[in-house]
């Protein structure tokens, strides 16, 4: 057994924890949003900066869909199972990259909960048919986009994502893989050197 291994093992639980803990606090911020807004109610928090408002997402990031109504959620789980097994897999070798990696399962479980649950809840619709519940508004920017810009240049654009605790976490988690990629790997060959 290697040095690593042995480390690893007190931070694997942890990571493990966190993720757990992520999705606590996902479901528990989105069953208070839906015990006390409307859809479509927006709560000022900072001004039209930062505003409360309870919307639901059928797809993917920005609303996205593609192809029958469940396929985003079946893909969804196959991927959360594929990053949870990859997870586990690495988990003990260096602990920045894996506590990303709790990060990004724990945002993905949270909002799973919601695609195959939330639908069944909510509105007596088959299962795997939910929508995630998103209330964190946050108007980034607005403005023209410069002509240059293909696709979309010379148009006005307003940027104001609407998220939840699991699409931060997923984000937050994504950054911090960016981030610890190469330290990770670099500890994956010092194991192998030895």
């Amino acid at each position: 057994m290697t040095d690593s291994t042995v480390q690893g093992r007190t931070w694997l639980p942890a990571a493990l924890g966190l993720s757990g803990a992520l999705v606590v606090i996902d479901q528990i911020t989105k069953v208070m949003v839906l015990n006390t807004m409307m859809l479509g109610e927006s709560i000022p928090v900072l001004g039209s900066w930062l505003r409360l408002t309870f919307t639901e997402n059928p797809g993917m990031a920005f609303g996205m869909t593609f192809g029958p109504p469940a396929t985003i959620t079946i893909l969804s789980v196959v991927a959360t199972i594929v990053i949870a097994i990859y997870f586990v897999r690495i988990g003990h070798v260096y602990a920045p990259y894996s506590y990303s990696l709790a990060f990004v399962l724990g945002g993905a479980t949270g909002n799973i909960i919601d695609r195959v649950f939330y639908g069944k809840i909510l509105y007596d619709e088959p299962l795997f048919l939910g929508r995630v519940v998103d209330f964190i508004h946050v108007d980034v920017w607005r403005g023209w986009v410069h002509d240059a810009v293909p696709l979309i240049g010379g148009e006005y654009m307003a940027l104001f994502p609407i998220w939840n605790v699991a699409d931060m976490s997923i984000v937050a988690g994504v950054v911090g893989i960016l981030v610890f990629q190469n330290a990770y790997h670099r500890r994956l060959e010092e194991i192998s050197t030895r």
